[in-house]
């Protein structure tokens, strides 16, 4: 039995550095979507899906489902799962939820992804040691290598090889910290220009800091239904049309295929489009968030996406490609470099914006134009070795 399933709703705790509780933020998450879903509510929940990567080292907690059910007040009759992928975990949480609803096994789904990663004051290094946990630690991470150096060789590389400038890269933050300026929940709401970004503290050269998406606690919730179950409910939904995922074998660095292209993304990405039927995804798709977990991620990707050749992600951005009003509307919500990055919850929050773009609910000032009918998100995890993507539509295929 296969049938199409549709995201009806959802809802943000506020994201950044919180005093909040890993528990605080899974309720302040899960009220809000049920607050944006008013006739679903925790009793009518088959199947519970949280993405969550480190809560035992962040907050010290395992067996975290069924604490979120708890939570919540959702007595789970027919499946649940935590999801570990990690910054994919809250895409990965999305996509068992669409399978089991394909399935037949389900018809009501929640789906929350969380993370909280800053901990007491003066334990920042506690949560840079425990990140490098998503590499290889026995040789990545004793020699050193953790998300600004390993991303730093890439952008590097793909300098030398194509050209790329430190302005492009700079204009990829510009724009999406311009789009988080305008997002009540994001971690950053403050809009900087290219000089802003050029002069910001060197962290890993050439990336400097507002390269660099940030250390973000946060969690987002999505109500997922059946496509029968999302008609009785609203004319506003978006359905996922479909997905794609690849992993090679090289989640160590010494064995990965290239230090400037993810052909794991590509393979993803082609899964993911000829499952929604899409051709020239250039063309078909409306809006787009992906993983800009630093400025090089974004140019890399609008490449191994299939939107460019290869070496021209550069000047996609210089072109405003990638502007609200371009040929794809990149990270409206401001991504993950104005956004912020709690692990577990980045994947369901980019497929709450998809939604929220296709109902116009969001801040008019980064409302893609022209009523959005088709979108796409898409995570890295790990080193770089699995790609996940995931595309919707306003009607489902």
């Amino acid at each position: 039995m296969t049938r199409n399933a549709a995201v009806v709703g959802g809802g943000h705790a506020d994201w950044g550095k919180r005093e909040a509780t890993w528990k605080d933020l899974v309720q302040e998450a899960g009220k809000a979507a049920f607050d944006d879903v008013g006739d679903i509510g925790p009793d009518d929940v088959e199947g519970l899906f949280v993405g969550a990567v480190q809560p035992e080292r962040f907050a010290f907690q395992t067996h975290v489902a069924p604490l979120v059910a708890e939570l919540l007040g959702v007595e789970v009759t027919k499946m649940t799962a935590r999801t570990e992928l990690a910054c994919a975990s809250g895409q990965a949480a999305l996509r068992y939820a669409w399978l089991a609803i394909a399935a037949g096994e389900l018809d009501v789904a929640l789906v929350l992804g969380v993370e909280k990663m800053n901990l007491a004051e003066g334990h920042m290094e506690e949560t840079q040691s425990g990140m490098t946990n998503v590499l290889d630690r026995e040789f990545d991470g004793v020699n050193g290598l953790n998300a600004p150096s390993f991303f730093s060789m890439y952008a590097q590389r793909h300098m030398h090889e194509y050209g790329t400038t430190r302005e492009q890269l700079a204009k990829v933050s510009a724009k999406n910290k311009r789009h988080a300026a305008n997002n009540p929940y994001a971690q950053f709401q403050t809009a900087v220009d290219v000089d802003d970004v050029l002069d910001s503290y060197p962290v890993a050269p050439p990336l400097c800091l507002l390269d660099c998406s940030g250390i973000t606690d946060g969690a987002a919730g999505l109500v997922l239904v059946s496509e029968e179950k999302a008609r009785e409910l609203t004319d506003t939904a978006a359905y996922i049309t479909g997905s794609g995922q690849s992993c090679m074998a090289s989640n160590s660095i010494n064995n990965l295929p290239s230090m400037s292209a993810w052909p794991q993304a590509t393979k993803a990405a082609e899964q993911a489009y000829e499952q929604a039927g899409i051709d020239d995804p250039v063309r078909e798709l409306d809006v787009a968030e992906i993983h800009d977990c630093f400025s090089i991620s974004e140019i890399i990707e609008y490449e191994d996406l299939g939107w460019v050749e290869k070496g021209e992600g550069g000047q996609f951005i210089e072109d405003g490609r990638s502007e609200l009003d371009g040929d794809i509307a990149v990270n409206p919500r401001g991504g993950l470099l104005g956004c912020g990055h709690p692990l577990g919850a980045t994947g369901v929050s980019q497929a709450l914006e998809v939604y929220k773009q296709f109902t116009g609910d969001v801040e008019s000032a980064r409302q893609v134009p022209d009523s959005p009918e088709t979108g796409l998100i898409h995570n890295l995890s790990g080193s770089g070795s699995v790609h996940s993507v995931m595309t919707l539509g306003r009607d489902p295929q």
